[in-house]
């Protein structure tokens, strides 16, 4: 499936839909797979798994002692998600979970399109795995009700066991004794039906079924793409040129490099994916070696034309094609805006930015490339295989079929290891050297080709009858698009027509809020594009898109006289489209309207200090096409003497529908709000000579330990569809603290960080 496939496919029915179900004895075990969607007459689903026929999708398999191991084809980043999507699929096959495990695979075709990203794992996953269980079960109990000697009807599954009243037996003893041999169409198999909520004995339930990834993770048999090591490898380490594009070598001087004791030479990489230029990487039989060999080697070179471009040069781009009407594509265009402009008493405007962000994921980038046996194999930890796996075909100039990704855990992802741009040069090393090579990037290496977050430009326009009454807003919003950099085939067309929009560089400015009259206008940056590779980081555009928004509400109910919260609730009325659709979206706005009640009674009774405040926020993130809704409230305290904002205390409450893994669940929302806390008042980077300026930890600041808040953290019981949330707890955090900075000291902030020095120069102002 290609990505303008995928984009346009319901995500909920990604590479499963319209697949027939087999489940067959085959050896030893019973193999349950998704398969073709026409299974001919001649074959039996035993047959087919048997010779592998239309390579089916083996999603999972149950051994003679009825264990079950659960193939899972998302990557591992330290959300839970081959737990969570183990415990959709054993919750309708009623298996002992105590039994259960599970293998991450590799990118071998029948595992389907993979990616790990934009909190799509569970809602992806949830229907047809849940599917899959119930009709494993239903053939289990079909095949113990026979070994029983009774009727199916008379019979029930119940924890690794088919039970009629006194008699039972073991799915083990089924697996071993029953012949079994059944095909389900993708029309039986759309219409299993997915337990009811009170007959669940896995999903939504606590911590007394142990997470099957944290065992490895704690006993250090967990194997990252950092830890692999293969026969007779060398190591390697990137010089990076002065630009991210443009430069070229024009000499290399490696002769203080060649005292070095391991030292192998160097190689000047040509790219034929245009993927990276002027590249030379240095190599030796260790890695301390080629640390120290990168010291050594002196390389000139042409330098590429943005060489100069500074994080203000991308700032004032931003603010120049936000003013331009004529830039840019429509994404949302309801009711007329130009009528409300004309006929407006009144009209307030403002600009709202963030600057750079860095991922500076824990594990830095790595790779092995190795040809093998007629085909190349990349190990690493990847988050979109199917993105990365065509580039790294064209860096080796061999069939996509000739290379295979294998997966490993990964040290943090958080957006940066989706296109897995690091394997081309590593290809490239092996190919020039002829010999498997290890390619691990140093802090700095990393930072310098990280895909950043692209510093972001809104401006907003709102409109006022002349009773004083909000008639509209008119939302422009620019930056870097990574879609467009990474995966273009992933865009749309804009609703005017005009051309086409990165949907992770606009989505959240279609919110959930009933507007007579609203447009946003997406616009790409060029300025950023030409200069990096614009990344997703989590949250992707929401994390900066909402920011503005949600800060802007709070301006147009001041500038109305009206309480803030109050007036987003009249808003999520759930009107039109704002009613949402199944299965994704039931409820619509008045789902996050809920939210926001609930929000206001927990903080209606906080006591505030002197120069404290609560801002409140509501997100719908990651899409409208997959809403997880959330409403923050955040309590600070500024200090007016030297403008620092201390954050006391975040309260969320969230509905994501049937919560499958509650721990897991928790433990997302917790890390979402702190890195949420972190890009609101400390990370930032900025665009210097053409390259992020921090480099290392030493001058780049997360949130340290003693600025965590407290957090109040509620998920809503529900079952709706599940719905995503490795990202939706970042969105709505700087706007609940810009908005509660303002009820603390009366200054409004616009630009993500906030730091103490500007809201000292707001507050002297």
């Amino acid at each position: 499936m290609s990505i303008r496939d995928i984009s346009r496919e319901k995500k909920d029915t990604v590479n499963l839909s319209r697949r027939s179900f087999m489940v067959g004895s085959v050896k030893s075990s019973l193999l349950m797979a998704f398969g073709a969607s026409l299974i001919p007459s001649v074959l039996s689903a035993k047959e087919a798994l048997e010779t592998k026929t239309f390579s089916p999708n083996v999603w999972f398999e149950m051994d003679t002692d009825g264990r079950v191991t659960v193939n899972i084809a998302r990557a591992e980043m330290g959300q839970h998600v081959g737990t969570a999507i183990a415990r959709i699929l054993a919750d309708e096959l009623e298996c002992d979970w105590n039994k259960v495990s599970i293998v991450h695979v590799d990118t071998d075709p029948k595992w389907g399109y993979m990616v790990t990203g934009g909190s799509w794992s569970i809602f992806q996953s949830y229907k047809p795995m849940s599917q899959a269980g119930a009709a494993g079960r239903q053939t289990l109990i079909n095949a113990g009700a026979e070994l029983l000697g009774v009727p199916p009807s008379a019979c029930e599954a119940n924890a690794g066991f088919v039970v009629s009243g006194s008699k039972k037996v073991s799915y083990g003893d089924i697996v071993a004794n029953g012949n079994i041999d059944k095909t389900y169409t993708a029309d039986e198999l759309g219409a299993m039906p997915i337990k009811p909520g009170n007959k669940r004995h896995l999903i939504g339930l606590g911590n007394e079924y142990k997470a099957l990834d944290i065992p490895p993770k704690t006993n250090g048999t967990a194997v990252y793409g950092i830890d692999v090591e293969v026969d007779n490898m060398l190591y390697a380490r990137p010089i990076l040129p002065p630009t991210r594009y443009g430069s070229k070598v024009t000499g290399v001087d490696d002769s203080e490099a060649k005292g070095l004791s391991g030292y192998k030479g160097y190689k000047v990489l040509t790219d034929p994916t245009g993927t990276i230029e002027g590249w030379v990487t240095v190599l030796a039989t260790d890695y301390p070696t080629a640390i120290k060999a990168v010291d050594k080697v002196k390389v000139s070179y042409n330098t590429g034309k943005n060489a100069n471009v500074s994080e203000a040069d991308i700032q004032r781009e931003g603010e120049r094609i936000c003013r331009d009407r004529n830039e840019g594509t429509l994404f949302v265009d309801e009711g007329n805006i130009r009528d409300a402009q004309q006929q407006a008493a009144n009209s307030i405007e403002s600009l709202y930015t963030t600057a750079t962000a860095s991922h500076f994921q824990l594990e830095p980038l790595n790779a092995i490339a190795e040809f093998k046996d007629g085909k190349w194999h990349i190990h690493t930890g990847n988050q979109w295989q199917s993105l990365t796996l065509p580039a790294a075909a064209k860096a080796a100039e061999v069939p996509d079929s000739d290379v295979v990704i294998h997966q490993y855990y990964l040290g943090g992802g958080f957006g940066r290891r989706l296109f897995g741009d690091w394997v081309i040069p590593t290809i490239l090393t092996a190919k020039a050297v002829g010999q498997p090579v290890k390619m691990l990037f140093m802090r700095p290496d990393d930072t310098m080709f990280d895909q950043p977050r692209s510093a972001s430009t809104s401006l907003f326009n709102a409109y006022f009858d002349g009773s004083g009454k909000f008639m509209g807003m008119e939302h422009a919003l620019a930056t870097g698009w990574p879609t467009l950099a990474m995966a273009p085939g992933f865009m749309p067309d804009g609703v005017d027509g005009k051309g086409k929009v990165d949907p992770f560089s606009a989505s959240g400015s279609d919110h959930w809020y009933t507007m007579e009259h609203h447009r946003a206008r997406v616009i790409n940056n060029k300025v950023a594009q030409d200069t990096f590779t614009p990344g997703w980081l989590r949250s992707v555009g929401q994390g900066w898109i909402v920011w503005g928004l949600e800060s802007f509400i709070d301006e147009i109910a001041h500038k109305t006289k009206q309480n803030p919260v109050d007036f987003r609730l009249a808003m999520l009325d759930g009107k039109g489209k704002q009613a949402g659709k199944a299965p994704e979206s039931v409820g619509g706005a008045k789902r996050l309207a809920n939210t926001l009640e609930i929000l206001k009674k927990k903080t209606a009774n906080v006591s505030l200090g002197e120069n404290e405040g609560i801002g409140y926020s509501v997100t719908a993130g990651q899409e409208r096409t997959m809403p997880a809704w959330l409403a923050t409230a955040a309590h600070v305290h500024v200090d007016k003497n030297t403008g620092k904002i201390t954050l006391k205390k975040l309260w969320v409450v969230a509905d994501a529908g049937i919560i499958i893994h509650p721990d897991g669940a928790m433990a997302q929302m917790e890390g979402a709000l702190l890195w949420g806390t972190s890009l609101a008042l400390f990370e930032h980077n900025e665009i210097k000579d053409g390259y992020v300026a921090k480099k290392n930890l030493t001058t780049y600041q997360p949130l340290r330990m003693a600025d965590v808040p407290d957090m109040d953290i509620e998920f809503i019981e529900s079952d709706e569809f599940p719905v995503g949330l490795g990202e939706p707890g970042v969105i709505g955090v700087a706007p609940a603290v810009g908005n509660a900075v303002y009820q603390a000291v009366g200054v409004r902030m616009r630009h993500l960080p906030m730091r103490a020095k500007d809201v000292k120069k707001a507050l002297t102002a």
